[in-house]
């Protein structure tokens, strides 16, 4: 911090100025070919394909991709070089990414480019993930169920510019916050593919005397309904959303993020203890169908594109096994949309599902349950550490990101 300080007093005493992002850069939504099956291309030399569903947001650099489009499909698309930005403009809202690799981006991104002589590209990334952004896009953009950040908003987004030393300062210390938060996630990966391997042998029932049935024979999918985030209140009803599952949830829950005003709830459908809540919308294949199982003793109001699931099981041992690669093949086999990934109640009910005996099932889930709380469990262990250090990021990047403006005196 000091050097900075240095660095301030030195290069801008009377503060820095801020200037709209459509100023110093140019800012553009992606563009699709259609249909993309026809573009699609396993040529090596073909054009990487960037999609939304495709990136990590654990990660600062888009490195690869899944596909590949032809030279004809990307003279129809935006083309971006290295080294450029491109921000989610829906579910995963305003997340940025920088560019490892030359490549094509659809609709569902927002493009910057040639910022070069104002702006470095990683004080950059750590200037649009920060309060100051984040929340005025926020308020910017739509209400409806998926907000959308559209390119106006962006071009409209004042940002401070400091000098390219300060700013290179800056990046340098929060890139090694995030550093030190990369390798403590690469250990606990490694702890949750450890975790997955215990849990899918425990749950494997092959050559086992088992009885099978559909999800839809032991238990009932009921769509949730009618539940916004403009509809959260400070108290209430808990309430869960449906973005909030594969955002905030884990395995279980006792208690729900957010709420609603009881007049509100009693037009909403309720999950019970015991049930399960799925999501069944996602920019991704691995979060669509990610499910929360509901453990408190109070009945909760459910959002829309999600079900509540109700059933007689030990409802740990069903969330655990939907965890498990044969339902993730199952829900692969019918999941419709593109941008937008679905899976209906419908299709989820002809999942079958060995029912071993309740005693069984416990013994199952009390062994899982030790594993799940090491690689999950934010309260011990290396979930905890890496949410120290996350907000630790957090706090020094509000702290360096705070300029005065120059226009201001």
């Amino acid at each position: 911090m000091n050097n900075i300080e240095e660095l301030i007093a030195q290069l801008c005493p009377e503060g820095v100025e801020f200037r709209e992002l459509g100023e110093v850069m140019s800012i553009t939504r992606g563009a699709s070919p259609r249909p993309i099956l026809n573009y699609l291309t396993n040529d090596p030399d073909g054009i990487s394909w960037i999609k939304i569903g495709d990136v990590n947001s654990k990660y600062k650099y888009i490195t690869k991709t899944k596909e590949r489009i032809t030279k004809e499909g990307a003279e129809k698309s935006r083309h971006l070089k290295k080294g450029d930005f491109v921000l989610s403009n829906s579910m995963s809202f305003g997340r940025p990414y920088i560019l490892a690799i030359d490549g094509c981006i659809h609709d569902g991104w927002i493009s910057m480019q040639n910022f070069e002589s104002e702006l470095i590209s990683d004080f950059l990334y750590h200037l649009l993930r920060s309060d100051i952004v984040q929340k005025y896009w926020k308020q910017k953009a739509s209400s409806g169920t998926v907000q959308n950040l559209n390119a106006d908003i962006v071009k409209a987004t004042k940002i401070p510019i400091p000098p390219l030393p300060i700013q290179q300062e800056i990046a340098n210390i929060l890139d090694n916050f995030m550093q030190f938060e990369a390798e403590l996630q690469v250990e606990l990966e490694a702890r949750m593919r450890q975790y997955e391997y215990y849990r899918n042998d425990l749950l494997n029932f092959e050559n086992k005397v088992v009885e099978w049935k559909t999800l839809g024979e032991i238990g009932e999918f009921v769509r949730g309904n009618g539940l916004q985030k403009k509809d959260f209140t400070e108290t209430g009803v808990g309430c869960i959303h449906y973005g909030q599952i594969y955002t905030y949830y884990g395995t279980f829950a006792h208690k729900t993020k957010t709420f609603v005003s009881p007049e509100f709830a009693k037009k909403l459908r309720k999950a019970q203890k015991g049930d399960l809540i799925i999501a069944t919308t996602s920019e991704n294949v691995e979060d669509v169908c990610k499910m929360v199982a509901w453990l408190g003793d109070d009945e909760i109001a459910v959002s829309g594109d999600a079900y509540i699931y109700k059933h007689n099981q030990n409802p740990m041992y069903l969330a655990y096994y939907l965890q498990t690669p044969m339902f993730f093949d199952h829900k692969k086999k019918y999941m419709t949309g593109t941008k937008v990934i679905r899976v209906s109640g419908k299709d989820m009910a002809k999942f079958k599902i060995p029912i071993p005996p309740l005693t069984e099932q416990n013994r199952i889930v009390a062994i899982l349950d030790q594993f799940n709380k090491l690689v999950n469990d934010i309260s011990v262990g290396l979930p905890a550490e890496i949410l120290a250090r996350r907000k630790q990021y957090e706090y020094y990047r509000g702290k360096l990101l705070d300029f005065k403006s120059v226009s201001n005196g």
